[in-house]
């Protein structure tokens, strides 16, 4: 299974404006090995807190190279 890393510091009002817009709104990142990453702004929902989305995570792809999971490393 692929996955990628990346560190993310996003503010409550700039995901809100993510995720109130409206069609499906993507995230780019790089990654901590140099990778560009887009994914949906959806998948982070779970991980808003009062000051934001901070952290490092990691996206974790299937055999067909879709999303297969996200979680916050720290």
């Amino acid at each position: 299974m692929a996955q990628v890393e990346f560190d993310l510091s996003i503010s409550r009002e700039e995901y809100l404006r993510y995720y109130q817009a409206q069609g499906r709104v993507q995230v780019t990142v790089m990654a901590l090995d140099g990778r560009r990453v887009r994914f949906p702004a959806g998948i982070l929902q779970p991980f808003v807190l009062s000051d934001g989305v901070r952290g490092r995570f990691v996206i974790h792809f299937d055999v067909q190279g879709r999303l297969s999971s996200i979680e916050r490393l720290r």
